[in-house]
């Protein structure tokens, strides 16, 4: 039996965690259960939910359109993710050696990520321009002829590129959650590799990478989840072209929800969503048991 006392310091505590309680709720437990009832009906929003089994998703294993996003999906993860973290680290260990100038380099880096998304894309649409963009521009002044020179975002080959190229812009996050692991691996460590006479590399690699692999498998999570967050840069830039090349996963579920308003496949799709990220968070997970180190084990 609970007692009075035990009680009233319950009833207390759910009063000061009442806010929270009431914003999971309402913007969390509700639309999340809602959004499992919708996968199996066929709503529009318009008219009331009709129940309809799981004939959205068989629908969906038949739609192009699907299969498109979801494999652009997947390309444009298998190369901005790994390059991405490859960036943000070794832009962390330059910003974390005593160099002059250290504080600015690191505002420098981390300035980009503070630009607005919308105001990125602008940015980008200007550089990526074929004709007066500066990329374009640095190839004339190489040499590079008008015929040679990439048309951005107006060809399939080159869009996807230029989006992957683009995502890097942006890795100042990263690169801070780096340099906060690099800061905590103990100095001992390197002075014990030097005096074995490990060379640069060799400290890189059996000094700093096993001690600041908890930092890249956060990374490395977040950024699966990151990818299957809506895009806002491409929907501004390419709208998803062209022939849907940069057409995303987010961005096929949006518009069936909000342009042909069919809620019920959107709903499908957003708990096809929540199943690949598991399973891909899950092979993390069960991956790391091999290579993250974690102090004191």
């Amino acid at each position: 039996m609970i007692r009075i006392g035990e009680r009233k310091n319950i009833l207390t505590g759910l009063m000061f965690i009442s806010p929270w309680l009431t914003g999971f709720v309402l913007f969390l437990a509700v639309p999340f259960c809602l959004t499992i009832y919708y996968s199996f009906c066929d709503f529009s929003l318009l008219q009331p939910p009709v129940f309809r089994g799981l004939e959205n998703y068989r629908e969906l294993m038949h739609d192009e359109v699907f299969w498109k996003s979801l494999s652009t999906t997947f390309i444009y993860a298998a190369f901005a993710l790994p390059i991405g973290i490859l960036i943000s680290l070794m832009l962390a260990i330059l910003l974390n050696s005593p160099v002059p100038g250290q504080a600015a380099w690191r505002t420098i880096v981390f300035l980009p990520s503070l630009v607005p998304a919308v105001a990125n894309a602008m940015l980008w649409l200007w550089m990526f321009n074929r004709s007066n963009g500066l990329i374009n521009g640095f190839l004339e002044s190489i040499g590079v002829s008008q015929d040679n020179r990439p048309n951005w975002l107006g060809t399939p080959a080159w869009a996807m590129p230029a989006i992957i190229l683009m995502s890097f812009w942006s890795v100042g996050h990263t690169v801070v959650i780096y340099l906060a692991g690099l800061q905590d691996v103990p100095k001992e460590l390197y002075e014990a590799a030097e005096i074995d006479g490990a060379s640069w590399l060799g400290r890189l690699f059996n000094v700093t990478l096993p001690m600041i692999s908890p930092v890249i498998f956060f990374n490395l999570v977040t950024g699966l989840i990151g990818i299957f967050g809506f895009p806002v840069i491409p929907y501004v830039m390419t709208g998803g072209g062209p022939a849907r090349s940069t057409y995303f996963y987010t961005m096929y579920l949006y518009d069936s929800a909000f342009n042909f308003l069919k809620m019920g496949t959107a709903s499908a799709m957003a708990m096809i969503q929540l199943f690949i990220v598991l399973i891909l968070t899950g092979i993390a997970i069960y991956s790391s048991k091999r290579w993250v180190h974690y102090q004191g084990k």
